[in-house]
């Protein structure tokens, strides 16, 4: 009869001993333990206990056989192996999207004929047609209208080239938001306020965590390596043609003069207001977004402001290419070789002067037909990027702010250099700027401009200007780029102090605390939970909560994890455990073990307990638990508590008196006293 109904016929004792061995089995590591679900940050603190552990398991283990030192060396250099890699990788790939770019670009006005993987200038690299006066054209190069016609001028050429020029941007944009939403969610938007502030969160509805402030050395030069490897790979590459890293390399030939100052500083004014125009009008326009039904439709949304852009854009060609070659072409110097309208120069028939050391000219109708066009494509650039930025795509807001203010500041760089031609003999110029010198370059203007504008919208400085050093390679240009960065802050900040990734991590809800001192005096008594008239800490204990406990538990509530006491009427700390790590062993238990039941115990101690045989197998659980998670009294001063949260970058900490469990203070509940100590509704700041 025990027999046909499944139950052992041994004794109390091997049954007993047959309980410790399903624990021990059970105690060893469980699939994805450990790991992290989706839209949650690191715990760098439990992180950095594990690995310290494991190091020193390794290390330990190395003075035993020759083969355990071995396996000890692989590990101390498996993580600069990673990042060998990761710099391959990132440069290659760094290489191929700057090359794929080009050709894509290209791809909405023509194709090569000789090789269609061809850009348009790499199809007339090869070809032997092209001349000085007219490099951009070559015979292997074929606009589509006149691949399908024959012909290459006429209003019905124009209108086809038109047609097909905004196809292809719609197909682009609709295949950039599908790959988004279907494949890469966490792909859309900038990308910065959620990777530097907060962890990428593309779904309104999942939930929001934590922000990580720890970078140890080690990542640091780790970080250094991979990026060494990844400059190297790139420059083997060469994708630009000119075996520069930089995507905007310059090389003026005439310096800067101190009465430049007063047009940079004017230019950083402009990038001031643009970054404080732009702000508010993007939150604005994303707020709306976010609470209307426009918001619904992602697709739709691109298709529409894509087919608006390309309809816009084709007729300016300032607009009609990609806005790195804009930005590349105004940051440009005008050379003897130059076929630009930006260098439609008059020149004096008379001059002999080496190339690079030409003489300021009268503009010629090229240059202010530019003007015109430069100045629409700026009306245009400020108003679509504000729309744009914050779509379900890739797309970022690096290069649409310097197209802005390159275009600005190449506007300002004209008029400049002709005031210096043609009124040489003002005060102003005439200690500088002689008749026949090159005194003004507006490629600068437009560099400079193109630094203020970007400035005003992240309200970045230092790192600002360390960015354009990387852009352009320009560093004895460094006071004009700090003079246009500060004067952009300082002007933006008087109309407010955030940046624009600010103000998105402040619409989005992201938890993230920001470095300004908390000077209130108060306690972590005055913010953890439970407070009264709320329901009890949800709790779990060391060896008396059962699966079907746990399970129910996990169901009915939300939280991230939970603390585990000796026992409810004690209360007394001993741990806490991740929800994602009891969910995987639960699971993993069920699966593999048949004694695990609903009724079964859970244990959170070192030594299991006898248990009889007619109860169920017990579920030990103690390699899940960290032992010590971080605590402070109910007396600590909040002041100290944001600073740990700060410098630690915790997701939560308990509070007790004595040993005893009184609370948990979350990165959440440390916002919205913030937010209350300022008079702001927290809710209305946070988790929109």
């Amino acid at each position: 009869m025990a027999e046909a109904e499944g139950i052992s016929s041994a004794s109390p004792t091997e049954e007993m001993n047959d309980a410790g061995n399903l624990m021990d089995f059970l105690d060893e590591p469980f699939p994805d333990v450990g790991t992290y679900e989706d839209f949650h940050t690191i715990d760098w603190l439990r992180e950095k206990s594990r690995d310290t552990d494991r190091h020193r398991k390794i290390t330990s283990k190395s003075k035993e056989s020759i083969w355990e030192f071995i396996k000890s060396l692989l590990d101390a250099w498996s993580g600069w192996l990673v990042m060998l890699l990761i710099g391959l990788l990132s440069g290659t790939l760094a290489g191929v999207i700057d090359l794929a770019v080009d050709w894509m670009t290209d791809l909405k006005e023509g194709v090569c004929l000789s090789a269609l993987w061809y850009s348009h200038e790499q199809c007339c690299w090869t070809s032997n047609e092209t001349t000085f006066a007219d490099r951009d054209k070559c015979p292997q190069w074929q606009k589509w209208a006149e691949l399908m016609t024959g012909y290459t001028e006429g209003a019905g050429v124009y209108l086809l080239n038109y047609f097909l020029y905004v196809l292809w941007a719609l197909f682009f944009s609709f295949l950039a938001v599908s790959l988004v939403r279907v494949f890469a969610p966490y792909a859309c938007g900038s990308g910065i306020p959620e990777v530097q502030k907060t962890k990428l969160i593309c779904d309104p509805g999942a939930q929001k965590q934590s922000v990580s402030y720890y970078f140890p050395l080690k990542t640091l030069w780790r970080s250094f390596f991979a990026a060494l490897v990844a400059a190297f790979t790139l420059r083997s590459i060469n994708p630009f043609g000119n075996n520069r890293l930089v995507l905007f390399y310059v090389e003026y030939h005439t310096p800067w003069y101190m009465a430049e100052l007063v047009p940079f500083i004017l230019l950083g004014v402009f990038g001031g207001l643009w970054g404080t125009l732009f702000i508010r009008c993007n939150i604005a326009w994303c707020r709306r977004r976010k609470t209307t039904r426009l918001g619904k439709y992602p697709v739709l949304e691109v298709i529409v402001v894509t087919g608006i852009t390309a309809v816009l854009a084709f007729p300016n060609p300032y607009t009609r290419r990609s806005t790195s070659e804009l930005i590349s072409e105004l940051f440009n110097d005008c050379g003897s070789l130059e076929s630009s309208q930006l260098c439609d120069y008059i020149n004096n028939p008379n001059m002999s002067r080496p190339v690079d050391d030409i003489p300021d000219r009268p503009a010629g109708p090229g240059v202010y037909s530019a003007l015109w066009q430069l100045a629409l494509a700026l009306v245009f650039k400020i108003v679509i990027t504000i729309f744009t930025f914050g779509m379900k795509i890739p797309s970022g807001l690096f290069i649409p702010s310097m197209a802005v203010g390159a275009i600005a500041g190449r506007i300002v760089g004209i008029a400049v250099e002709q005031m210096a031609y043609h009124h040489h003999d003002w005060i102003i110029f005439k200690n500088w700027c002689r008749p026949g010198a090159d005194c003004v370059t507006p490629g600068l203007y437009a560099m400079v401009g193109a630094a203020a504008c970007l400035g005003g919208v992240t309200r970045m400085t230092v790192s600002l200007v360390v960015i354009m050093f990387e852009l352009t390679g320009g560093l004895e240009y460094i006071v004009p780029l700090m003079a246009a960065a500060v004067t952009s802050k300082w002007v933006a900040d008087a109309f407010g102090k955030e940046g624009i990734y600010e103000a998105h991590i402040q619409l989005n809800g992201y938890p993230y605390l920001d470095q300004d001192e908390f000077t209130h005096r108060t306690l972590a008594t005055d913010v953890m939970r439970p407070r009264r008239n709320e329901p009890p800490l949800a709790l779990l204990t060391q060896d008396s909560t059962t699966v079907e406990d746990v399970e129910t538990l996990i169901k009915d509530t939300d939280y991230n994890g939970f603390p585990v006491v000796v026992s409810h009427e004690s209360e007394r700390l001993i741990g806490f455990v991740q929800r994602r790590d009891l969910i995987l062993a639960i699971k993993s238990a069920r699966q593999k073990q048949d004694g695990v039941v609903s009724n079964s115990v859970v244990h959170f101690t070192e030594d299991a307990p006898q248990i009889p045989a007619s109860n169920p197998q017990p579920l030990k659980l103690r390699r899940i638990l960290n032992l010590s998670p971080f605590t402070v009294t109910d007396h600590t001063p909040m002041e100290t508590v944001v600073d740990i949260f700060r410098k630690l970058g915790l997701r939560q900490c308990l509070v007790t008196r004595s040993g005893r469990l009184l609370g948990i203070i979350t990165k959440k509940d440390v916002l919205r006293h913030m937010a209350q100590m300022m008079n702001q509704d927290p809710e209305s700041i946070m988790f929109n």
